[in-house]
């Protein structure tokens, strides 16, 4: 069976993810898709506007036929990691030949040469970087001017100021570093650009769409239809997340003290201090990161330290994390062509697949051995991922009860 892998967000799935998922069916020749998507908590510091098993459903909805989470850690961060964990997790599934992926470029070989460039030039451009840093920079600025020089190519420095391309370029760095044998493609994003309000040829992106939705507008034209009727019913239920809940579990955090923050990830060089002197003023969770933002530390470095922050990251777990890659892959839901795809991929995986996490422990333990190091980081990645499902269930704005550690209730979601 042919597969072609995504990295996804669905937050929510809407009519450019459903180009997208055509035509890397198409472009790889692929019988079936798996996507590896964010779990709770995202790329740029945001909490998903629903949870993971209703994302799910969506993808399904519209014809994804594999849905797997990408972990936290990688979930939750820069471009660099957040792309080298789902190229690790498509790697451990095995099965996977080809990768998709969407940026503004829509070609391969100019994002392949930025990606090479980037790994040659890595010390200079960290070095030079850092210098502008220094001189008052913001960071996506400096590097793209370094960059810009470096290549005496002023294509490279647009390219590296749209989002989609730098995914793209990270996702080329991925492949490379972990010697993946996934054939990477490219398509053109469509319509609206990643940041973009208004509709293009039908489609918006996720982020005037959830607009739309705080507005208490309709999105049915900008969504497939079976997607926008369970949203559309999600939303008057109000299942989605509530920014004033996320306010109060920042504040709350930050009141215990600065001594308690400086051991999290990504929250040092006076971060700390910052947050705590800004949060006795904040109005709302906008005001808090619009005042701590500055020309050095960008509202989306900002927004994950707040991630960070509320599900008690430190610094040594997230290095240790990030530096074993996924150890398990936590499937969130498949259709039939899906399920034959995982017996298909059975003796091709090389991390282990968990459903419902009832069996995981005994799982993790068959498969590592109960006192192997990479045990311990497993369980120790797992206790994460748990805390940041039960932490997400308090900011839903109607939680409707029952045992908030969902991972190990929550059924796979199965279409037909």
């Amino acid at each position: 069976m042919r597969a072609v892998g995504l990295i996804t967000e669905y937050n929510p799935f809407h009519n450019g993810h459903l180009h997208h998922l055509r035509e890397s069916l198409t472009q790889a020749d692929a019988q079936v898709s798996v996507a590896v998507m964010s779990g709770h908590f995202l790329q740029r510091g945001e909490a998903a506007l629903f949870d993971k098993w209703r994302r799910t459903e969506l993808a399904l909805a519209a014809g994804v036929d594999l849905v797997l989470e990408l972990p936290f850690p990688w979930a939750c961060n820069s471009a660099p990691h957040f792309a080298k964990g789902a190229i690790q997790a498509l790697n451990g599934l095995g099965g996977v030949t080809a990768l998709c992926f969407g940026s503004e470029c829509g070609q391969l070989e100019p994002l392949r040469n930025c990606a090479n460039l980037l790994r040659e030039q890595s010390a200079v451009i960290t070095e030079q970087t850092g210098e502008l840093l220094r001189r008052g920079v913001s960071y996506p600025a400096a590097r793209s001017q370094v960059v810009g020089t470096l290549a005496d190519d002023p294509d490279v420095v647009e390219m590296l100021a749209q989002p989609n391309n730098i995914l793209g370029i990270e996702y080329l760095r991925a492949l490379e570093e972990t010697g993946s044998s996934l054939r990477p493609l490219t398509i053109r994003r469509i319509g609206a650009g990643y940041h973009d309000q208004q509709v293009v040829e039908g489609i918006a992106s996720a982020t005037g769409i959830r607009q739309r939705l705080r507005q208490g507008e309709s999105v049915d034209s900008l969504m497939p239809q079976a997607a926008a009727e369970l949203l559309s019913e999600w939303m008057e239920s109000n299942f989605s997340t509530d920014e004033e809940h996320l306010l109060r579990m920042v504040l709350a955090r930050i009141n215990q003290g600065v001594d308690s923050l400086v051991s999290l990830y990504q929250i040092s060089d006076g971060l700390e201090n910052r947050l705590q002197e800004m949060a006795d003023m904040a109005l709302s969770y906008e005001d808090l990161v619009s005042q701590v933002k500055s020309r050095q530390l960008t509202r989306t470095r900002i927004q994950r330290a707040l991630c960070y922050l509320i599900n008690d990251v430190k610094t040594g777990q997230m290095n240790r994390f990030l530096k074993n890659g996924p150890l398990y892959i936590h499937l969130l839901g498949c259709s039939s062509a899906g399920e034959k795809f995982l017996a298909y991929c059975r003796n091709k995986t090389t991390i282990p697949i968990v459903g419902n996490y009832s069996r995981i422990y005994v799982l993790l333990k068959k498969f590592y051995g109960a006192d192997s190091r990479q045990y311990r980081i497993a369980h120790e990645l797992l206790d994460l991922e748990l805390k940041a499902t039960r932490n997400y269930t308090l900011l839903m704005g109607n939680w409707q009860g029952g045992n908030r550690n969902r991972d190990f209730f929550e059924e796979l979601r199965r279409v037909n």
